[in-house]
């Protein structure tokens, strides 16, 4: 990938997983699982590329109203894909309630970036009025998390969900309108050549 205006920290919301399981005569839940492979050749492409820094939804505060049989297939599969690409080298570090039993104890050693390689921010009952709560003891609690360059979102969605409102200011924000276990490697090269178009003045 040859890209002059490449982002160096590029944001991804992985939706439609359980449309998509509901397409394939699925139980809603069985779709989280069909969504690791996805996040693991995606995890691959970006290295590849040289993206400095990514952050990816895993569940948020507000997905923990859904049915129980949900929220535990989000649970590990979101378990199963970071401890993944901590084995795989990345810098990871879990971002999200951790004083929340909804929190997966497996990943509670990650509140604290892990790593060396490409830094993964990954949101595990992530909260945006959480997050922001934290300017009460001094500073927000994504503190350690990048301003944001693109976004992308699967499964036609517009809209940010509360995706880490204060990085997000001046982000691009691209949509594939396929859902996210139909992930391909083209839709990140397709985003990538639409970021190199826009004109980004942040402002100025």
């Amino acid at each position: 990938m040859k890209n002059t205006a490449l982002p160096r920290h590029i944001g991804f919301i992985p939706d439609g997983n359980r449309r998509w399981a509901v397409n394939q005569g699925l139980h809603k839940q069985d779709g989280y699982a069909f969504g690791i492979e996805p996040g693991l050749a995606l995890y691959e492409q970006c290295k590849e590329y040289g993206i400095e820094e990514v952050s990816v939804y895993g569940f948020t505060q507000d997905n923990v109203k859904r049915p129980s049989e949900q929220k535990e297939a989000f649970r590990q599969a979101c378990v199963r894909f970071a401890l993944e690409i901590h084995e795989r080298g990345a810098a990871l570090l879990v971002v999200g309630d951790d004083g929340s039993q909804q929190f997966p104890s497996e990943l509670r050693r990650f509140r604290q970036r892990q790593g060396s390689g490409i830094k993964v921010n990954f949101l595990v009952n992530y909260g945006w009025q959480w997050d922001l709560s934290g300017i009460r003891e001094g500073d927000i609690y994504s503190k350690d998390v990048s301003r944001l360059d693109m976004i992308v979102r699967w499964g036609g969605g517009r809209r940010l969900s509360g995706f880490l409102p204060v990085q997000s200011v001046y982000a691009d924000f691209y949509v594939v309108d396929d859902y996210w276990p139909d992930f391909k490697l083209a839709h990140l090269d397709e985003a990538l050549a639409w970021f190199a178009k826009q004109d980004r003045t942040l402002g100025g």
